[in-house]
């Protein structure tokens, strides 16, 4: 897979990407990419095309995969699905880093705070 430089994406998006892809030392080689079609609400666009992207990384004998379908355009897709596997990867690889981590944990507390009263 290459990096998608086509996706309509402000350029600092995708400077932070390729800069959080490079930090975790993520080898887009290794990365297979698939077109699928996308389900759900849409009509015959959506039946038709294969705007879909279903992204698939082995990480240490562990398979990632990514399925993307919300937007119509595959390059936007395909940005947003790699987007969605290297924080995959980071959860699994860097979880001290990881701000999904944080903001699952930070929502944890909350609720147990909300619990409480």
């Amino acid at each position: 897979m290459k990096f998608p430089d086509d996706a309509p994406v402000t350029p600092a998006k995708r400077d932070a990407l390729k800069t959080r892809i490079a930090t975790l030392g993520i080898d887009l080689n290794r990365v297979d990419e698939q077109a699928t079609k996308g389900g759900g609400p849409g009509g015959q666009k959506v039946n038709k095309t294969s705007s879909g992207v279903l992204l698939r990384y082995d990480l240490n004998a562990e398979l990632i995969v990514v399925k993307w379908t919300r937007e119509r355009t595959r390059s936007l897709n395909r940005f947003l699905a790699l987007r969605e596997l290297v924080d995959e990867i980071e959860v699994r690889v860097s979880p001290e880093t990881s701000e999904r981590l944080s903001e699952f944990e930070a929502i944890r507390k909350q609720k147990d705070r909300r619990r409480r009263r």
